[in-house]
């Protein structure tokens, strides 16, 4: 018998799921992954909408934060150093030598004050070379030409328009005519009101301002005039840009949660299609990448389109923005870093929103994916074990933060909110057990929730999303509404202001006035308390050092004294003693107004006292500014205000003789009959705000409410637009079953039912699930008292907890009407 021999024609076909046929697969399956979007973009519309408003809303956002710039530019243009030099006439000559001996190239800015008629602030005449090496930044010539000789000027709109001047207009000022030969602005400053002239003609009394660049090194060893106070500029940070790519990421896992659904809803539609495509010889790797790859299509059209729109937006809306910041803005200076991750964190949003269901699809058998059935639903404790795990870190790190660790703040809300997300299946399983308790219509609602888990599990978690952060926002403006309420705590008496004569009260510089300017100061005040029936204006003076050094390129004034405990911190190579403002006491001087007013008998204050004040002792603190470091106070005990806004310290005219301080003018303290209103508050503001001058009043919480209200609302409206997306992919996905009840004779009322129970559990998990995860981080926030969580707010519970459910049960209801003719028929794949 001869040998017998066999002869393989061809390869055998490879094992189902095992092959992965190299490049040319691939290619074919993305070629066919972008037929199926542009035939099916119609129903990709949604998730490419909702990418295409995060991504455009992002863009602006970016552009806004970038508009923030540099606050310090304003004034140091491109210097890092302002010198001040209190010289003046040959001094002040071999002053700025030595300055130009020691560091070079230096920008002299000389600063006089021009008094405004009724107003307690001053404008400033500035003496600058538009073309200076440091400051030319902080010019801009919008009309006209810049001031040559030495009788012309130009001025900002705000002086222009106080002084009514016009080009080519004269302006008689202190004695001294002047042509007006062009409009000028600070376009890093659009606040700065001044008034432009040549350099060298300032006047006399003119304070000389130097920009200097130079390194901490040089600046320590090189010569500098007696007598001279620096500033410097402190290194600046971008802390605008950080925050937008936060809220971005929030808004795109927002899209993703939603854009999860969606892709559940097409891999379900295309299960046949993908079925037939394993039983060719498609791998469990194919199958992922068409899925994958249409959510990197979608994820890539919508980032261009977004960017472009909101590229055109920021560029068309940021003019008008310019006066709201006070500063011009430079359309195209966007930090393009923080746009490109946007870009692919848009792109990687569709990507990982796709690859769920494509994964979940890869693993349908053939037979089962040919016959188009729906999944059964993983087990819900797999996400609710590792959501547990999240949300009792988050609530671990809000707890050990303390109010002030910045990376246990954003882990702890970023484990909350995470932690919620996983436990919306837990959610979504548990009302499906729920449905055997509830009539025929809710019944089935809830049982197909539980069903098409993956798709209703992802909408409960956009809701939560929304509705968790517009609850967090209302309880917290509720805590601040009951902290404003208490009567104690707080920087003022509930029935009591202050108008300040300078922008930070006695914490700052105060300005120096003319005894004009204070009259009409005083003037503007006396019409505040007359609208707020006050009963008492109590003068309140300041102690000022009057060789200090001037603070602010326009006058500011000059720095007062504080008590303030003192820490040593090296910042910069510097070593410095900082304060911090929680533990400073501004000094009040103790004039006979301040004294009748709190009940102190003047005899009853020694004579070689020094500091009178609520506290038990000054031990341990240090007075700012001083020439006299190693002066203690003699404080003496007396029953004063602890209010930090209220002169709880007092200084004596001995200290004041002793540390040579000078007393002007710094505030008045208005006593109302009752608590002041909001109302009360905006009226005094608005008067003040005419004048120059700054009230200080106790918050009440109405404006902080007044958010949280407009935040609700808007979470309410997002939650609604979540459920009219989801409910019509339910609907889509269901057809079969509604078309089954028709025929079965379900009337319309049943079907209405069916839809409107949908949208109602869907409202109701995710308000309960927002609110409580709400409530469970503010008790982590603010577990050391409790009491502030006391004062719920009502209105903004109800509206989430009854009002969402309620307004979704009631559209579902409404917009269920008939089944759309395209639902009867089965589409083919």
């Amino acid at each position: 018998m001869s040998p017998m021999s066999a002869v393989v024609e061809e390869r055998p076909p490879p094992v189902l799921g095992k092959g992965h046929g190299g490049m040319p697969a691939r290619r074919a399956v993305v070629r066919w992954a972008w037929r199926l979007f542009r035939r099916e973009w119609r129903q990709q519309a949604l998730v490419l909408v909702l990418l295409v408003i995060a991504v455009a809303a992002t863009t602006a956002g970016l552009g806004y934060a970038g508009s923030a710039g540099d606050p310090q530019a304003a004034t140091f243009g491109t210097a890092n150093r302002l010198a001040t030099i209190g010289s003046t006439g040959a001094q002040a000559d071999a002053d700025l030598a030595t300055l130009r001996t020691s560091f070079g190239t230096i920008e002299v800015i000389n600063h006089q004050k021009i008094p405004v008629p009724g107003s307690a602030t001053a404008y400033d005449l500035r003496a600058q070379d538009p073309n200076g090496p440091y400051g030319r930044s902080m010019l801009r010539l919008t009309a006209g030409r810049y001031p040559q000789g030495a009788d012309e000027v130009a001025v900002t709109p705000r002086v222009a328009k106080t002084f009514d001047l016009r080009l080519d207009g004269t302006w008689d000022q202190g004695g001294r005519r002047r042509t007006v030969v062009g409009l000028v602005e600070n376009p890093l400053n659009l606040l700065d009101h001044f008034a432009l002239v040549a350099p060298g003609q300032a006047g006399a009394d003119a304070q000389t301002a130097v920009l200097i660049r130079s390194t901490e090194q040089q600046f320590r060893a090189a010569r500098k005039p007696d007598g001279m106070s620096a500033q410097f500029r402190g290194t600046q940070t971008d802390p605008g840009t950080v925050p937008v790519l936060v809220l971005a990421t929030i808004g795109l896992l927002f899209v993703g949660l939603l854009a999860v659904a969606g892709f559940t809803v097409m891999a379900q539609r295309r299960m046949r299609a993908l079925g037939m495509l394993g039983a060719i010889g498609a791998s469990h790797r194919h199958i992922r990448l068409v899925l994958v790859a249409n959510g990197a299509v979608i994820g890539a059209t919508g980032a261009i389109v977004g960017a472009a729109a909101g590229l055109a937006g920021w560029a068309a809306f940021s003019p008008r923005l310019e006066p709201l910041i006070g500063r011009r803005i430079d359309r195209f200076d966007l930090p393009w870093s923080a746009f490109a991750a946007m870009l692919l964190l848009a792109v990687l949003t569709a990507v990982g929103a796709a690859w769920w269901p494509a994964r979940a699809a890869a693993r349908v058998p053939v037979v089962a994916a040919l016959s188009a059935r729906p999944l059964p639903p993983r087990p819900a404790h797999r996400f609710a074990l590792a959501g547990l795990a999240l949300l009792a870190a988050g609530l671990g790190a809000l707890f050990t933060s303390h109010h002030e660790e910045p990376p246990y703040l954003i882990g702890g809300v970023l484990g909350v909110a995470t932690g919620l997300l996983l436990l919306a299946p837990l959610g979504v399983a548990a009302a499906g057990r729920l449905a055997r308790f509830v009539p025929l219509a809710p019944r089935l609602a809830l049982r197909d929730l539980a069903r098409y888990r993956a798709r209703s599990s992802a909408a409960v978690a956009a809701i939560t999303l929304a509705v968790g952060i517009a609850a967090a926002l209302a309880l917290a403006a509720a805590v601040s509404v009951a902290k404003a309420a208490a009567p104690a705590g707080g920087n003022l008496p509930a029935d009591q202001l202050v108008v300040w004569l300078g922008p930070s009260g006695l914490d700052g510089p105060v300005p120096e006035t003319t005894p004009e300017q204070e009259a009409a100061a005083r003037q503007q005040v006396d019409v505040i308390a007359a609208a707020l029936h006050a009963t008492s204006v109590l003068p309140l003076q300041a102690a000022m050092d009057p060789h200090g050094p001037q603070v602010g390129d326009s006058g500011g004034g000059r720095p007062v004294s504080q008590m303030g405990i003192g820490r040593r911190e090296t910042i910069g190579g510097r070593t410095m003693t900082q304060y911090s403002s929680s533990e400073a006491d501004p000094l009040v001087v103790a004039t006979p107004e301040v004294l009748r007013h709190y009940g102190i008998d003047p005899a009853s204050i020694a004579a070689d006292t020094d500091i009178v004040t609520f506290r038990a002792s000054y031990d341990g603190y240090d007075l700012i500014p001083s020439d006299r470091p190693d002066w203690r106070p003699k404080v003496q005990h007396a029953d004063l205000p602890a209010y930090p806004s209220l002169p709880g310290s007092l200084i004596t005219a001995h200290a004041m003789a002793t540390l040579r301080l000078q007393a002007v003018p710094g505030g008045w303290l208005v006593h109302a009959p009752g608590p002041l209103t909001q109302a009360q508050i905006d009226r005094a503001e608005e008067t003040a705000q005419r004048s120059g001058l700054t009230v200080e009043t106790r918050p009440t919480g109405a404006d902080v409410a007044r958010v949280a209200l407009f935040a609700t609302a808007i979470g309410i409206a997002v939650a609604l637009g979540v459920l009219a997306v989801t409910v019509g992919l339910i609907r889509s996905e269901t057809a079969r079953d509604l078309r089954t009840l028709t025929a079965t004779g379900a009337p319309r009322r049943t079907r209405r039912a069916l839809t409107a129970a949908t949208a109602g559990a869907l409202a109701l998990l995710g308000a309960l699930l927002g609110t409580a995860g709400a409530y469970l981080a503010l008790l982590s926030w603010h577990h050391r008292a409790l009491h502030w969580l006391g004062h719920p707010p009502s209105v903004a519970l109800a509206a989430i907890l009854a009002g969402l459910p309620a307004v979704a049960y009631a559209g579902g209801w409404l917009l269920a009407g008939k089944e759309a003719p395209a639902l009867s028929r089965q589409p083919l794949d």
